[in-house]
């Protein structure tokens, strides 16, 4: 994991802007542009020990498509740490990259060979995307039915060891905060692929009060936790599963005003792991989404696309690894 000192150097700033900014400090006062440049560099840095050197092949354009703008990406560095992880992938491979993001899709420059799009997208957006080249890759999206190459991550055993683990660290009863999505459209609302692996591997123990969605922001985890402090009292489970880190973040910080102690009281396993799960206070125990092979696979993908002009979609499934800390008992 990078230091605090190399996040602070790469980004031009003190070691306590660092450290305030990826708390999420409140009272810390600073511009976008720095925000941005000290998230971007904690995940390139985690990012930069697997790289190796830039391959030479011949160069086509590729174009990555973030469905998020830079102002989510702040709020959600999964698909930070997923862009900058593609980039890389493809700079090494030769391509020539252009990245777009949310309501820019007319902005992606002709003669565009591939293209790898990030996040979710509804059937107009897909059919956009295809009038640019019908050579495309999808990033945290399960487009195997549709036809179209795919990188996923296994959600059904991340969540069931979760919950295991949680069980041997003495929480048998278990929450959830969950999200929602929509795509930039408007068109298609997205379930939290986490919610049916959760409740599959709670089984009887499953209480739908014990559940709840927000939208993957770190406001919205933070009115969730609050709300079910409120609603239950006493009765709050012991453990909680977080969709992703910046809920986490939230629920962490309403568990904090109600002097709900973590992890003596309740324990939390977040979902992504980036950088503010470990910079957070307690440290997040997080399941590890490996966001930079999910950008190598998506560029293999391509170039296997390129090079074979293979018509068969292929989905590449890519596994997890629980990294503990300190919000957690076991």
């Amino acid at each position: 994991m990078a230091t605090l000192k190399d996040i602070a150097a790469r980004a031009n700033v003190s070691l306590a802007t660092v450290s305030r900014v990826l708390n999420y400090d409140a009272s810390m006062v600073v511009s976008d542009d720095t925000r941005q440049r000290i998230f971007e560099a904690a995940e390139a840095l985690n990012y930069s020990k697997h790289r190796r050197d830039r391959d030479t092949t011949t160069v086509k354009q590729l174009a990555v498509v973030e469905w998020y703008s830079q102002m989510q990406e702040m709020e959600d560095l999964y698909y930070m740490s997923i862009r900058i992880s593609i980039e890389h992938a493809a700079e090494k491979a030769g391509f020539r990259v252009q990245t777009v993001f949310t309501g820019a899709l007319d902005q992606i420059q002709a003669g565009t060979s591939v293209v790898i799009a990030l996040g979710k997208y509804s059937p107009a957006e897909i059919e956009h995307l295809n009038t640019v080249t019908d050579h495309l890759v999808f990033v945290d999206f399960d487009t195997l039915g549709q036809g179209y190459d795919s990188v996923v991550t296994d959600f059904q055993h991340a969540i069931g060891s979760a919950v295991q683990q949680l069980s041997n660290g003495g929480a048998q009863d278990v929450g959830m905060i969950c999200g929602t999505e929509t795509t930039a459209d408007g068109q298609l609302v997205i379930e939290d692929p986490r919610k049916v692996p959760f409740q599959t591997a709670m089984g009887a123990n499953y209480h739908s009060e014990f559940m709840r969605q927000g939208d993957y922001s770190r406001q919205s985890g933070y009115q969730q936790m609050k709300a079910m402090i409120d609603a239950l009292g006493d009765q709050l489970p012991h453990g909680f599963i977080i969709s992703n880190d910046a809920m986490a973040v939230g629920a962490l910080k309403a568990l904090t005003e109600a002097h709900i102690t973590v992890p003596e009281r309740v324990q939390l396993v977040t979902f992504d792991d980036t950088s503010i799960a470990s910079y957070a206070i307690p440290g997040l125990t997080a399941i590890h989404v490996a966001t930079n092979h999910m950008g190598k696979a998506a560029v293999h993908l391509a170039r296997e696309i390129l090079k074979n002009g293979r018509s068969v979609a292929k989905q590449v499934v890519l596994g997890t690894r629980l990294v503990k800390r300190e919000s957690t008992k076991f």
